[in-house]
C-alpha cells in the first residue's frame, strides 16, 4: 500500500485524535481510521470517557454500523494498542477478533502495561504491523497532542503549562492590580481552549482572593472540566469563592499550615484539603506535581499571580509558557512573575519559541526550554 495513503490516514486519525481533548483524560488522545486496499474509509473513532471505548473500537464500532467488513483491513491508530485489562478491554483482541491485516502505528505506547506489547500481541497473531518512524512528522503530531500523558507515564509528573496575559511592556496587571482584560476576547477563549486541555488548573491564593476566578471552561464546549487547584500555604480560601461552586468539578486547596476550624470549612464547600508542607513552612511544589500525577493528570495549566509563577520557574517546574501579549504599553504594574534579580545577562534561563501566532489583536506565544519534550517513552 503506498506510504502517501498511510499518511494520509493517519493524519485523519490524528484529527480524530484531537477530538478526545477534553474528553478521554486521563487516557491518551487516540483516533484510528479503518480502510480496505483500494482506499475507502470503512471506520473511524477517537477514544471516548475513561471507561468507555477506546479508539480502535469505536472505529470497529462505525465500520460495523455502515455494514462494511473489516476483514483483511488496515488499521492506522496514532498510538500503540493497548494489550491489557483496564476499565475496558485489550484492544489488540478486538482488532484480532475483527480479522485486521495490517496495523500502522504512528506511536509507541509508553505506559508500562503496553510498551511494545501491543505491537507484540497483534504480530503474535500473524497481523502486519508498521511502526511508523518517531522523527517523523505524524509521529511528532501525536506525540504533541498527548504530551502530558507522555509526561505523567516518563516523568512521573504532569505536564505544565504556564499561561499569562501581558502588555508589551510585560505588566499583568496595573498597579493597582486590575486585569481586566487587557487582552482581547478572541485571545480569552483561546486560553479556555488550552485550559480545556487539561487535568488541573493551578493558582494562588492571591489570585483566588484578589480576583475570585471560577478558572472553569465556559467559551468553549467541554465534556470535561479541569481539576482546580489553590497553593494556599495558610488555608486562607473563602468557603464562598466562586471556584468552590461551579458544577461537576473538584477543587483541591494545598496547604503548609494546617487550621482545623479553616480545613473543616473547606472541607463542607467541597474541597478537598491537601497538607504538603515544605521545610520553609510553604507548600512543597515539588511534592504537589507528581502527587497530581498519581490523580492522573497529564496537563497542569497555571493561571496565577507573579509569586506563583516565579517559584515555580525558580524550581525548574514549567515546560511550557503560554502568554498572550497585548499592543497595550501598562507602565507600573505587576509582573508576570516576581523573579530574583540578576547581574549576569549570560546566566539568564534560554526559553525556545514553539509558536508565535495572532489571535484577534493579539499575539500568542508559546515557549519551551530547550529540550524539554525530549523525554522518551
Amino acid at each position: 500500500m503506498p506510504a502517501t495513503l498511510d499518511s494520509r490516514r493517519l493524519a485523519e486519525a490524528l484529527t480524530l485524535a484531537a477530538s478526545a481533548i477534553g474528553v478521554s483524560d486521563p487516557n491518551p488522545r487516540v483516533g484510528c481510521v479503518i480502510g480496505d486496499a483500494d482506499g475507502r474509509v470503512l471506520g473511524g473513532g477517537a477514544t471516548q470517557a475513561a471507561g468507555q471505548a477506546h479508539a480502535e473500537v469505536m472505529a470497529l464500532r462505525d465500520a460495523q454500523a455502515a455494514g462494511h467488513d473489516v476483514r483483511g483491513a488496515t488499521a492506522w491508530v496514532t498510538l500503540e494498542p493497548c494489550a491489557h485489562h483496564g476499565r475496558t478491554p485489550p484492544c489488540c483482541d478486538a482488532l484480532i477478533a475483527a480479522g485486521i491485516a495490517r496495523v500502522v502505528v504512528a506511536l509507541a505506547d509508553p505506559y508500562p502495561e503496553v510498551d511494545g506489547r501491543g505491537i507484540a500481541r497483534l504480530r503474535a497473531a500473524g497481523i502486519e504491523v508498521e511502526l511508523v518512524d518517531a522523527a517523523s512528522d505524524i509521529a511528532t503530531a501525536a506525540r504533541e497532542l498527548n504530551l502530558g500523558f507522555f509526561s505523567r507515564v516518563v516523568r512521573g509528573r504532569p505536564w505544565v503549562r504556564m499561561k499569562a496575559a501581558t502588555s508589551l511592556d510585560g505588566r499583568t496587571a496595573l498597579a493597582n492590580g486590575v486585569s481586566q482584560w487587557i487582552t482581547g476576547a478572541a485571545a480569552r477563549a483561546d486560553g479556555h481552549a488550552w485550559r480545556k486541555r487539561a487535568g488541573a488548573v493551578l493558582t494562588g491564593i492571591g489570585t483566588a482572593l484578589h480576583d475570585n476566578p471560577r478558572l472553569d471552561v465556559r467559551e468553549v464546549a467541554t465534556t470535561l472540566q479541569p481539576l482546580r487547584v489553590v497553593v494556599d500555604s495558610h488555608l486562607r480560601l473563602p468557603p464562598q469563592a466562586r471556584l468552590l461552586h461551579p458544577p461537576d468539578h473538584g477543587v483541591i486547596v494545598v496547604g503548609a499550615i494546617d487550621d482545623a476550624s479553616r480545613r473543616a470549612a473547606l472541607a463542607a464547600a467541597g474541597a478537598e484539603v491537601l497538607l504538603l508542607p515544605d521545610v520553609t513552612g510553604r507548600v512543597d511544589l515539588g511534592a504537589l506535581l507528581p502527587w497530581l500525577a498519581q490523580r492522573g493528570v497529564n496537563e497542569l495549566h497555571v493561571e496565577a499571580g507573579a509569586a506563583l509563577n516565579a517559584a515555580l520557574l525558580a524550581g525548574d517546574w514549567v515546560d511550557e509558557l503560554l502568554v498572550y501579549l497585548a499592543p497595550k504599553l501598562i507602565g507600573p504594574g505587576l509582573p508576570l512573575a516576581a523573579l530574583a534579580p540578576r547581574d549576569d545577562l549570560g546566566s539568564l534561563p534560554a526559553w525556545r519559541w514553539i509558536e508565535t501566532a495572532a489571535v484577534g489583536d493579539d499575539l500568542r506565544l508559546r515557549l519551551r526550554p530547550p529540550g524539554r519534550a525530549d523525554f522518551q517513552g
